[in-house]
Parts: structure tokens; C-alpha cells; sequence
């Protein structure tokens, strides 16, 4: 490959695109254009291995391949297929392919992915015939197709994996600061210069140790790739081992060169555990010369020497953030500890601190000298750069007053008030239907997008709030997020008189569809409710969803009604809760599957609590359209099914790919081959632009009861699913 002209791009987390863009020149970059989280540049071969060696802000170095234009998935597997990849493959090297961006026919990246994919392989066989296989972890050429509209680029992703990825952690903590998040930190405190003065270095909640070890690295002037062993180059056609040799040789000795430093790190913590993976780390990273760990309180953190003048020292950290509302004292009280500590015994110091939220920066009662908007994984954040002095001290923050400000607000008072409305005009009809989980507001005023729903938990008697914030668009300032956010959660205990601690809070991004059931925690504590006169376990910590859908709950009634003495199947099954129901109805027997053994064991302990036991109720693990497949060529048949499926689904275990507005057909198709003469199918989707297929209103009796199954308490979301009742023709 010709190397006088090549256009690369290298992304960052978002905030530090600036800082890239630096360490891209001195790697020989020209022409760069910098966003906030993306550079695009021109360079050489040299140029684009140096960054991937090199650049500690990296996540991603990408090599452009072909720009062109495709109007749909057939414009774009054309294009895809007329490139030559026999320059970028060679004979049985491993594929993977990624698709971000947003296009207007391509809506689904997987999809993007699958026939980018497809694309290359089919490239391949009529060059070669042969294919490559694929392989998603660490494969020998990754391809990136990124859309802006119709206009596509495809990249050879020359990192193969992200460059945060360093090589030397283990078993991250609770909360794990990416590597180069934790070095564009260090970068923006200017450590670079202050360790070339020999500067005392701290973090007094080091955790897994990765501030002091990225602090070492650059004391060190070690490459951060050097530890790596697998980058997206190594098994690409037009790689240039010579040069990467040669790169390679220059880094060891510049590491060599910086073994004779005399800068020392410390990191302390509470956490004996956390302390030991720190230390691990440092070994794995070849930095436990420089690097001192060891179990401390943060109220005891000092300078190591003393001096007058004082010896120059930056003390960088990452206090806890406060995420859950339970947790959000805790985190003021960490950040009021910190500034107190940093008064009293750093004074002639630089400090910088990455807090996850500019109200707790106030607790510090430090004046920040320069404050930098930064993004560590999908969490926004301040670095508040500190000079600590006399002149910095200002009173601590008013985090506590400014919550009952946020309460005194007019915005706030007027959330209160719809609150306050909503929960009159639904007191009534959930007392007199025995409802106990329901949902008290949906977006009712669009600027404060969230959805709050009411769990009552009957073992202890008590109420909970999910409250699901739907995640503002990139042009709404982030600071009027967060101020609505506040206020939100300001009022909430006082409108509806439950304690903070039982308020959990979920941000529903538009995800990669088919991520509804996400695992987000390992908490395992599962709530009993009542819905129905039925019993059902909840989850409000661990998982994007409760385990109960209460959109469903007059379609889960409508199934117990037409249960009695008739075979029920539910497909998709998730928590067993319309099994529950079928079960409760009458049903002679019931059949749940699912492709996810912990909903499956989820269901039966729904189930159980139900008194529904024993052999008449089989729960089976497996991909619903494979079990349709193998069930067709059995004599059972059942006289109720029910199928709920999730909107996009490409688990591992699955054959394929699940896109229930292409396939919802062929499933209803498979279900009516099961079904009694007299049987009913119930479907029903959450897809939000659900439209069933013309032909199957020719083929099948079918009803729509998307109206007649809307509860009252969704009836501000009329479009919150889709349902049908479809019949055998007679």
C-alpha cells in the first residue's frame, strides 16, 4: 500500500479530543480536523503505528479504505463487494466487522455489520474461493463502516481493540476508570511537566491504582502499547513489520532510558482488596519501582516530604460519584472529606479532581482554577483543576441547600404539581381495581422525560419508584439535563412520600435493539408484588427492567380468561408472568421458553410463589424459532399461545438474527402450525413502528386489540405495544 497519502481518523472519549489531536501531530500527523471525541488526519504508515503505540488519549485508530454513497442495504453490499480485499485479507486470516452512524434504510448497526460482512466475504469467495472465517474477538482484520446518511466510510481498524486497553488490569472495581480517561486527566493537570521537576505524586482513593499507574507511564516515558501484544495490524495484508519492528526497538529504549527516574507515586485506600488488584496491576505494568501502595484513610493523606518551600505535588483523584440516589450523601461526604484533607495539608500543591457531578465539586470548598467537560464511559464529568492555596479556600459546598432549591424552583414546582395531579386522579381506580403496580408518569411534560412507576412491595408492605429517564437528545444542554434531573428527584419523596432509598434510577437510552433485558448489577434482591391476586418477584437494581411489564397487565388478564382447560405455550417467555396467569386461569397445562436459563429460573420461582409446580408446567431453554421448527414435527398441539418477543435480538446462542418486523410473520406461521382448530394466538410487540404484515390478515382471523389492551395508566402512550388476536380460518 502506497504510504505518502494516507487519511486516517482516531477517536477519544468524548472531551479529550483536543488532547489526541496533540499527540497525533507529534506522531507526524498533518492536515488533522478535531471534534470532541474524533480526529481525522492524513499521515503515513509510521504516522498511524506511532498513535497506536504512543497515544495515551486513543481509543481507536482508523486507516479509510473507501468512501462512497448507498441508498439501501443492496446500494451498500455492492460497494462493499466491489473493493478489493485481497489487499487487506490474506488466505484464512479472521474477519470482523463493526457499523456505527445512522443511516436511513440501515437502521440497525448489527444489521450494517451482517451485510458488511456478507460484502467482504462474498468479495473474497469470487476472488479466491475461499472465505474467511469470522471471528469477534481479536481477529485479524477488524472493518469499520461508519454512515453519515447515505454517505458510508469504511476503515481498517488499525487498533484491532480500544487502546485503553492497556493490558496490565485485571478484575476491574465497582466503578473502573478507563486508562486513557485517566491519562487525558493526568495530561490536562500538566503531570508531564511536573514529574520532569520531580514532583510527589498521590491519589488517596486509588482503588484498582489506575491514576498512579498511568501518572508512571508517562514519568516513565514509556509507550502505553508497549505491554500490548495484539493490535489490528499485525495479521493485515499491507502490514509493515520492518517499520512496526523498528517503532517497536525506539520505544524499548526510550522505556530503558526511564528506568533511572527518580519520581515516586503513591496510591492509598481503605479497600484491602482494591489495594492488592492495584499492586497486581503494577507488576503487570512494569511500573512497581515507581509505585507505592498501601491500605490508608483518606482523612490520614499527607505529603510524603515537607518542605520551605514545599515540594511540588499533584494529588489527582476519582471520588465516588453518587449515581444511585441511596448512594449520593455517601459521595458529598467523600468530596467534603477530600477538600478538607487537601486544605489543611496541601497547601502549594496541584490537585485535580474528576467529580461526576459539578454540585459535588462545590462540597470540596476549593475554587477550581479551570474546569474541563469529560466523558468517563457514558458518565459526563468535570475536572476541576485546583492551585491550593489561601486564595482557592471558599466555604464548602452547598449541595444540601441546593437540594431544597432545586425543590423551590418553578420548574420543580410544576413537576410536583402534575405528580401531585396524577396521583389524585389515579388513587381512585387503583384502590378499586386492587391495582398496586402502576405507572404514574409518562413524559407528561415532555422537558422532564421520565417514566416513574409505583411498585407496591407486599413483603415488607411498602412502596418503590423506578423512575426510567429517557436520555435527552445530544442538542439539549447537558446542564439543563441535569438540573431537571435534580428537580426530579428533589420532589419525588415529598409529592409521593417514599424515602429516597427505595427510589431507583435508570437512564433508557436508544440502545442496539434487543438490549431491553441488559444485566446492569449482581445485587440479586428480588421484591415480592401482587397484580391480579397473583404474586410476582421484581428486580429494581440489576436490570434495565423489573421483570414485569405493566404495560401488559390487561393482556395478561385477557390470556388467564381464555386459559381454562386449553395447552398453553409462551414463547419468549422472559419472567413466566403470562405463564403465571395461564396457570391461574384454568390452563391444563403450560410450556415457557426462553433462551435465558435466568429468566427461566426467574419464572419458575413466579411460578412457585403461585402454588403453579410440578410436571404439568415445563419450562424449556431454547431459541424460540428453532423450537417451533422441532415442535412442528410433534403430535401436541396447543389451544393457547402466546408470543411477546423482543424487538431485535442477535444473542450468541441464537441462529441468526431476530428482527420482529421482518419476522413476525414467519413466527405467527410457526405458532398456527402448533395450534388447536378452536386455539388462539395472542401476539403482541413493544416496536414502537409496528405494522403487521397485509398477508396474514388473509391467511388467518385476526383482531387487533392494541386499543382494547391499554391500560388506563399508559393511556398517555398509546403506542406502547401492538397486539393481536389471530385464528385459524375455518
Amino acid at each position: 500500500m502506497s504510504d505518502s497519502a494516507l487519511t486516517f481518523s482516531a477517536s477519544a472519549p468524548r472531551g479529550l479530543g483536543e488532547l489526541l489531536a496533540r499527540e497525533l501531530a507529534a506522531c507526524g500527523a498533518a492536515q488533522l480536523r478535531e471534534r470532541s471525541s474524533s480526529v481525522a488526519f492524513c499521515g503515513t504508515l509510521e504516522c498511524a503505528y506511532r498513535a497506536c503505540l504512543w497515544s495515551r488519549t486513543a481509543n481507536r485508530v482508523f486507516l479509510e479504505v473507501a468512501q462512497f454513497q448507498a441508498r439501501d442495504a443492496q446500494q451498500f453490499h455492492a460497494a462493499v463487494r466491489a473493493i478489493d480485499w485481497t489487499a487487506h485479507l490474506a488466505p484464512g486470516a479472521t474477519l470482523a466487522c463493526d457499523f456505527s452512524g445512522r443511516h436511513p434504510a440501515i437502521t440497525h448497526t448489527h444489521f450494517g455489520a451482517l451485510k458488511l460482512k456478507d460484502g467482504i466475504v462474498d468479495a473474497l469467495r469470487a476472488a479466491t474461493g475461499e472465505r474467511p472465517d469470522v471471528a469477534p474477538e481479536r481477529p485479524d482484520v477488524r472493518v469499520h463502516a461508519h454512515a453519515h446518511g447515505t454517505a458510508i466510510t469504511l476503515s481498517i481498524d488499525m487498533s484491532g481493540d480500544s487502546l485503553h486497553r492497556r493490558g496490565y488490569r485485571g478484575a476491574a472495581g465497582e466503578a473502573p476508570l478507563k486508562e486513557n480517561v485517566a491519562a487525558g486527566v493526568l495530561l490536562r493537570a500538566g503531570w508531564a511537566e511536573l514529574a520532569a521537576q520531580d514532583a510527589e505524586f498521590l491519589d488517596p482513593l486509588c482503588g484498582s491504582g489506575t491514576f498512579c499507574i498511568e501518572a508512571a507511564l508517562i514519568a516513565a516515558d514509556r509507550a502505553p502499547g508497549l505491554g500490548r501484544d495484539y493490535f489490528g495490524f499485525l495479521h493485515w495484508r499491507a502490514h509493515d513489520a520492518a517499520l512496526w519492528g523498528r517503532l517497536l526497538r525506539e520505544a524499548e529504549s526510550r522505556d530503558r532510558s526511564g528506568e533511572a527516574r527518580p519520581v515516586k507515586l503513591r496510591g492509598t485506600d481503605r479497600d484491602p482488596h482494591a489495594i492488592r488488584s492495584a499492586r497486581d496491576n503494577a507488576v503487570r505494568a512494569g511500573v512497581q519501582r515507581w509505585v507505592s501502595f498501601d491500605t490508608g484513610l483518606l482523612r490520614d493523606a499527607a505529603p510524603a516530604a515537607a518542605g520551605d518551600p514545599p515540594v511540588p505535588g499533584l494529588l489527582c483523584s476519582n471520588p465516588p460519584y453518587g449515581m444511585r440516589l441511596e448512594d449520593q450523601q455517601g459521595a458529598r461526604n467523600v468530596h467534603r472529606e477530600l477538600g478538607a484533607v487537601l486544605r489543611e495539608r496541601f497547601q502549594g500543591w496541584d490537585a485535580a479532581v474528576l467529580s461526576g457531578a459539578p454540585e459535588l465539586g462545590k462540597e470540596l470548598g476549593l475554587r477550581a482554577w479551570r474546569t474541563h467537560r469529560l466523558w468517563n464511559g457514558g458518565i459526563e464529568c468535570r475536572l476541576l483543576r485546583i492551585k491550593v492555596g489561601a486564595e482557592s479556600a471558599r466555604a464548602p459546598g452547598t449541595l444540601g441547600k441546593g437540594t431544597a432549591r432545586l425543590r423551590d424552583t418553578a420548574g420543580a414546582r410544576m413537576f410536583a404539581n402534575r405528580l401531585a395531579k396524577n396521583l389524585k386522579q389515579l388513587r381512585s381506580w387503583t384502590q378499586r381495581e386492587r391495582v398496586s403496580c402502576y405507572r404514574l408518569y409518562d413524559a407528561d411534560m415532555p422537558e422532564y422525560a421520565f417514566a416513574i412507576d409505583c411498585y407496591g412491595v407486599i413483603e415488607p408492605h411498602e412502596t418503590w419508584l423506578f423512575v426510567q429517564e429517557y436520555a435527552a437528545p445530544a442538542e439539549i444542554e447537558r446542564e439543563a439535563v441535569r438540573r431537571r434531573r435534580g428537580e426530579v428527584l428533589a420532589v419525588l419523596p415529598d409529592v409521593t412520600g417514599v424515602a429516597p432509598e427505595r427510589i431507583c434510577v435508570r437512564t433508557r437510552r436508544r440502545t442496539r435493539r434487543g438490549e431491553q433485558y441488559a444485566k446492569l448489577g449482581e445485587q440479586g434482591q428480588f421484591h415480592l408484588v401482587m397484580e391480579g391476586g397473583l404474586k410476582f418477584f421484581v428486580n429494581f437494581e440489576d436490570y434495565l427492567d423489573t421483570g414485569l411489564f405493566l404495560d401488559h397487565r390487561l393482556t395478561r388478564a385477557r390470556l388467564r380468561a381464555a386459559a381454562r382447560g386449553r395447552r398453553f405455550l409462551n414463547l419468549f417467555a422472559y419472567t413466566g408472568t403470562a405463564t403465571v396467569y395461564a396457570a391461574a386461569g384454568g390452563a391444563s397445562a403450560t410450556t415457557s421458553v426462553d433462551m435465558s436459563r435466568t429468566y427461566l429460573t426467574w419464572a419458575q420461582r413466579n411460578l412457585a410463589a403461585n402454588g403453579c409446580s410440578g410436571g404439568q408446567h415445563a419450562l424449556e431453554q431454547a431459541d424460540c424459532r428453532e423450537w417451533l421448527r422441532a415442535a412442528a414435527r410433534r403430535p401436541e398441539r396447543f389451544g393457547l399461545i402466546f408470543i411477546d418477543p423482543p424487538t431485535f435480538s442477535n444473542s450468541r446462542r441464537m441462529a441468526g438474527v431476530l428482527d420482529i418486523g421482518r419476522d413476525h410473520a414467519q413466527l405467527i406461521d410457526g405458532c398456527a402450525q402448533l395450534l388447536s382448530e378452536s386455539g388462539l394466538v395472542v401476539f403482541s410487540s413493544n416496536a414502537q413502528r409496528f405494522r403487521l404484515e397485509q398477508t396474514l390478515t388473509e391467511r388467518y382471523e385476526v383482531r387487533d386489540l392494541s386499543a382494547a389492551t391499554l391500560p388506563r395508566d399508559f393511556g398517555r402512550n398509546p403506542k406502547i405495544h401492538s397486539c393481536f388476536e389471530i385464528r385459524l380460518r375455518r
